[in-house]
């Protein structure tokens, strides 16, 4: 089906400028309005004129072509210690995704080529990263209700370089990519010169090693996925049935079970630590850079260790139309949305939801035909941790939906026929 709206992360730069123009020029016989996103990092001096450049540009365009600009100006600054390129890549891509949520795109272009594939993988390797750091960027991947799309993954610069000569289209040059003390930039500047000068097909030779890698890591993901689904379920890892794995399947479950609820992969240290301590443990509590799990009744459960977020900076609403991982601002989780036949709730049900925190007084029906209960007493007869109740209220139309660590409320489960979906809450540790 024809999206009616498709969103572009535009720098400015020569590439993101590149990928709109070629955008703006496939879209406009097929009717698409293309949304240009434009994020204000607020850390070079010429933030301000990359702007405006990019205003500019977007008035003239749209004068031939559906085309609107949004810009997020990204408040705040590195925590101390903190990478500058970390900080920078997280927040605007969360940038990205609010925006794209707003405008009620479901996909985002990004304008990496091959050779920003060939030093991910060599920065990944030198740093020490695993076969899915290896693996590099996908060229396409669904994250928190979003589609990020690399069209141009496989092509070279000067092929974009060429595209900008034909068309004659101005850029923006970022003086920040000749600061060596990024790490990227010392790749790019000092030692890519003599790489390619050694081995001419080094960007495609790397980045095809890193398509062979996430071949190989989307299988240990699948066999991860597999084990835990024998293994795991919505409280968390069973250590009975996990210690029954094969020590090599056992580290590949536990690092997929810890990335998809850290949200990234975990430490090295904390994964090695794991594997010494949890065999012998009954209960306990692991806390490194942030991470809180906690091990009770011989499951191993993930909550954030810092204090929830003030009311005010979390998401009050949700919009789902489809399945996927939304992760909501504030609420230091993810909530999981899959196709289910039965016991779930009506799709058409969460177009419009209300995110709320617990005030008292909420009553959760736990099955058919049972009475509805108090939350408190719900979670105590489920045994659910206190650690494990932090997360939103889902509501819908006022009707209660959802509660993590519960599920779904039985009075609203679908009736077979509905397209129907299950919701499952998973904590994010914070780092």
């Amino acid at each position: 089906m024809k999206p009616d709206r498709i969103a572009v992360a535009w720098s400015g730069g020569r590439d993101s400028t590149a990928l709109l123009h070629a955008t703006l020029m496939a879209a406009a016989p097929l009717g698409v309005e293309v949304v240009a996103l434009h994020v204000h990092h607020g850390l070079n001096v010429q933030a301000d004129a990359w702007e405006a450049f990019c205003a500019a540009q977007a008035r003239r365009w749209a004068r031939r072509f559906a085309l609107r600009l949004r810009v997020a100006r990204l408040e705040g600054a590195p925590a101390r210690g903190e990478s500058v390129e970390a900080w920078a890549r997280r927040e605007r891509y969360a940038a990205l995704r609010r925006m794209a949520m707003e405008e009620r795109a479901d996909s985002v272009l990004l304008a990496h080529h091959r050779r920003d594939q060939a030093e991910t993988l060599l920065i990944q390797a030198l740093r020490g990263g695993g076969v899915a750091g290896l693996a590099g960027m996908p060229r396409a991947v669904e994250r928190e209700g979003i589609c990020w799309i690399r069209p141009w993954l496989g092509h070279d610069p000067q092929a974009i370089a060429a595209y900008m000569r034909r068309y004659r289209l101005g850029h923006v040059e970022d003086d920040s990519n000749a600061d060596p003390r990024f790490a990227r930039n010392r790749l790019r500047l000092q030692v890519w010169p003599a790489l390619e000068a050694a081995f001419p097909q080094a960007a495609a030779t790397l980045a095809d090693a890193a398509n062979w890698a996430r071949m190989a890591s989307e299988c240990l993901d699948e066999v991860a996925d597999q084990d835990l689904a024998r293994t795991g379920d919505r409280d968390g890892l069973h250590l009975s049935r996990w210690m029954a794995l094969s020590e090599p399947r056992r580290l590949n479950a536990l690092r997929r079970w810890l990335r998809l609820r850290l949200g990234r992969p975990a430490p090295a240290s904390l994964v090695e630590r794991l594997l010494q301590e949890l065999p012998r443990a009954t209960q306990g509590r692991w806390e490194q850079g942030g991470v809180a799990l906690h091990l009770h009744r011989g499951v191993l459960g993930c909550a954030p260790s810092r204090a929830a977020a003030p009311e005010a900076t979390r998401e009050s609403t949700l919009s789902i139309t489809r399945a996927g991982r939304y992760r909501l601002s504030g609420w230091g989780g993810v909530l999981c949305v899959r196709r289910v036949n039965q016991g779930g709730v009506p799709l058409a049900w969460l177009a419009a939801l209300e995110l709320r925190g617990r005030r008292g007084g909420e009553r959760f029906q736990a099955g058919p035909g049972r009475p509805p209960r108090s939350l408190k007493k719900q979670f105590q007869a489920a045994g659910v941790p206190a650690w494990a109740r932090e997360g939103p209220l889902v509501y819908s139309g006022g009707q209660l939906v959802f509660v993590p660590g519960l599920g779904l409320d039985a009075r609203i489960v679908g009736l077979p026929g509905q397209a129907q979906v299950g919701l499952a809450w998973e904590p994010l540790a914070k780092g």
